[in-house]
């Protein structure tokens, strides 16, 4: 087990430097620009998960010209978030904002609220997301931990090379120790951590040289060492049922009409593999059956 570092037992060294770097090499993203807005900012969330900022951009772009508000949204069905969403991955995000926006216009006026339990209790919203939101939109003191900030402070803080798979209420509490007292300034310190792990403490190739922890990194100075064990295999896309009912979606998407079960069949050679796909697609709300066998995004 590595010694204590001196970011263990000066925490705010770390926040400090973070906050410095950040201020010079963050990435300019428009859901960072001040006075954005809550709405844009969850939106900005909810299409992070799982997907890469580069593919994330024009689509955020899109889908906050055409749905401005969460009224906007709520007031057309909820096959046309699915359409929006594109080829972004994992659609039933798309059907979670969509719930998500009926909420805000029913119960809070179609506001995005600031209080954490308030962001808990909308549809699709989970812990972090919930955190993000009143972090980046409204300022307040809480840990923002994703993978890219377990990784940071698990190298930077504990000399280990990763963090365990999933956060836990350790990883929040050792990030919590990390931020300022003044919310302000702890909201920028989550977001300057993110960024760090995300350019410059990755996972395969490590910019360590330009980290500003550099000289106190825990990590750099045990050595480096590697992570015991394999490392984790990317999840394969190519031959799934994921890829399969992303094909089935885009045909969906791209028609103004429902869509005979015969155009469908025409997407995959496998009939187990593409009947299990649809069934699974009816299942998720993703795509609804009309008649005469044909089908469509739910309420198109």
């Amino acid at each position: 087990m590595p010694e204590p570092s001196l970011l263990a037992s000066e925490p705010s060294l770390l926040a400090e430097a973070a906050i410095r770097w950040y201020d010079r090499n963050a990435r300019d993203l428009p859901w960072r620009e001040p006075g954005v807005g809550a709405w844009p900012v969850l939106v900005s969330e909810v299409m992070l998960q799982q997907t890469p900022v580069a593919r994330v951009l024009p689509a955020w772009r899109e889908w906050l010209a055409r749905w401005p508000t969460p009224a906007a949204l709520a007031a057309e069905p909820p096959g046309e978030a699915i359409r929006m969403w594109g080829r972004l991955g994992y659609p039933r995000r798309a059907l979670r904002l969509h719930e998500c926006a009926r909420v805000l216009v029913d119960r809070h006026g179609g506001e995005v609220p600031a209080n954490i339990d308030d962001l808990l209790a909308l549809p699709g919203i989970g812990a972090y997301t919930a955190r993000a939101v009143a972090a980046f939109a409204y300022g307040q003191r809480h840990p923002v931990v994703d993978t890219n900030v377990r990784r940071l402070v698990a190298r930077a803080v504990a000399g280990e090379p990763d963090a365990g798979p999933a956060t836990t209420k350790a990883d929040l509490a050792a990030v919590t120790r990390l931020l300022p007292e003044e919310p302000a300034m702890a909201a920028r310190a989550s977001v300057a951590f993110m960024e760090l792990g995300a350019l410059l403490c990755s996972a395969r190739a490590p910019r360590c040289t330009d980290c500003p922890l550099w000289r106190v990194c825990a990590w750099r100075l045990a050595g480096q060492p590697a992570a015991p064990g394999p490392s984790r295999r990317r999840q394969q896309y190519a031959g799934t049922d994921r890829q399969v009912r992303g094909l089935l979606l885009a045909v969906l998407r791209e028609a103004a009409a429902p869509v005979a079960r015969a155009r469908l069949d025409q997407v995959w050679p496998d009939a187990a593999q593409r009947d299990r796909a649809l069934a699974g697609l009816i299942a998720d709300g993703l795509v609804a059956l009309t008649t005469n066998d044909s089908y469509a995004l739910p309420g198109a």
